[in-house]
């Protein structure tokens, strides 16, 4: 009977896709994965054709250097390509440990856990951290793994807004307990502002409060040597929990936390992501290692994302568009409606340039954008040539109403002519994630 049972939820379970997906579809929200049919760098081929890439976060170009290939090579020919078990079982390699090693040594800190993902380190972070009689205060725009570790964790949460720190403030001094937990992104992924870490440690010292910050999008592009935000305030080794990636900047797949080593300690014993996951391959963390000495050896690296980023902010501006952000690689063009946003994105790719529209529940309902980012391996000139193509996009749709495009989608057949009017989108619960 049980078989029986289990042949009759298939199509009930279709239906009920079916009316979410039908759902998504009327507002204007049906997301497909393009297909990039070559490695990551600052061009790409998508549908046999060459495009300029504004969408990666691999921003050094390190996912494709010969220095990290080789080594992830090296470790899958002498580890294997993957760990096998959880780290508390037999998953625990030398590749592991010896990057923890390099990774709290990079943020000045005393220890570093390794986990299977961003979303993981998180989730599983927040939910072992966070206070059982205290307030977890989160800043509203933090990423989407932020949010589901704050829910996961089942801590009472103070959602404060965007960079307020008059808000954080007034919340600590009305929920605060001594015991709390202040988190933030470091760079804030979908806006491209920057958190005031010096003046966050400041308030959580005050209140007895911790500090964790998130910074997977500024490692390897702000602060000295591409440490960071933490270490852009001046704070290296100075906040309670770093949380980086090994996926962006770094070139490989996997996440860190670093916290001291009593707190490391509390996580293997504690962190349910960690336990209860198979351990991260041990090529990727090879990988990540060989990234960060190349970071380290190759200081011009960092350098040259920043001055891409700037040439790019500055081209963008001589073409009368409005760069968001704070001066880091990551730069949202404000669209608003989500279907001029789309529009806008294909017009751009049918010229060159693959520049990723950001719709809700990403973002809010009515701040649709570009989001683009820079990569130190772009020619300053093409470049400027972006900034031009995304200009003459952006006033084809919004300006023009050349909605219109004969494109295709992802899926064959499935292009949605746009229509003029308004736009149709809804508000995510709070905060940002990392699919457009």
């Amino acid at each position: 009977m049980a078989g029986s049972g289990e042949r009759a939820a298939g199509p009930a379970t279709a239906r009920s896709a079916s009316g979410r997906l039908q759902g998504i579809r009327d507002a204007g929200l049906l997301r497909r994965m393009r297909i990039v049919e070559s490695a990551q760098g600052p061009r790409v081929r998508i549908d046999g054709e060459e495009v300029l890439l504004l969408c990666s976060n691999d921003y050094l170009g390190l996912a494709s250097h010969p220095t990290v290939a080789a080594a992830a090579i090296d470790a899958i020919e002498r580890w294997g390509m993957g760990a096998g078990a959880s780290r508390l079982i037999s998953g625990n390699m030398e590749p592991h440990e010896r990057l923890e090693r390099r990774l709290a040594d990079f943020h000045g800190t005393e220890s570093a856990l390794l986990f299977g993902s961003g979303y993981l380190a998180n989730t599983g972070v927040i939910a072992a951290l966070a206070p059982r009689d205290g307030t977890v205060f989160s800043d509203e725009l933090n990423h989407a793994s932020i949010i589901d570790g704050c829910r996961l964790a089942g801590a009472a949460t103070v959602v404060y807004r965007h960079r307020d720190l008059d808000h954080l403030a007034q919340a600590l001094h009305a929920r605060g307990t001594g015991g709390d937990l202040i988190i933030t992104d470091g760079l804030f992924s979908m806006d491209g502002d920057v958190a005031q870490i010096a003046a966050l440690h400041e308030l959580a010292a005050r209140h007895g409060a911790r500090l964790m910050v998130d910074d997977a999008h500024a490692v390897g592009a702000l602060g000295p040597g591409g440490r960071g935000s933490v270490a852009e305030a001046g704070l290296d080794g100075g906040v309670d929990v770093l949380v980086g990636t090994l996926g962006k900047a770094l070139g490989s797949y996997g996440a860190y936390a670093c916290v001291s080593h009593e707190v490391r300690e509390l996580l293997v014993n504690t962190a349910r992501t960690l336990i209860f996951s198979t351990a991260l391959p041990p090529a990727c963390a090879a990988a990540a290692e060989a990234a960060l000495a190349v970071i380290e050896l190759q200081p011009g690296l960092v350098d040259r994302l920043r001055v891409n980023t700037a040439t790019m902010r500055s081209a963008l501006a001589a073409n009368g568009l409005e760069a968001g952000g704070a001066g880091a690689q990551i730069i949202p063009v404000a669209i608003g409606d989500p279907d001029r946003a789309v529009a806008t994105s294909r017009r751009a790719l049918a010229a060159g340039v693959y520049a990723q529209a950001i719709r809700p529940p990403t973002v809010a309902a009515g701040t649709s954008r570009l989001r683009l980012t820079v990569m130190a391996g772009h020619r300053q000139d093409e470049l400027r040539d972006a900034a031009r193509v995304i200009a003459d996009s952006v006033e084809a749709v919004s300006v023009n109403g050349e909605w219109s495009i004969d494109l295709p989608d992802p899926e064959p057949g499935a292009l949605r002519v746009l229509q003029a009017g308004g736009g149709r989108s809804h508000q995510p619960a709070v905060g940002s994630a990392s699919g457009a």
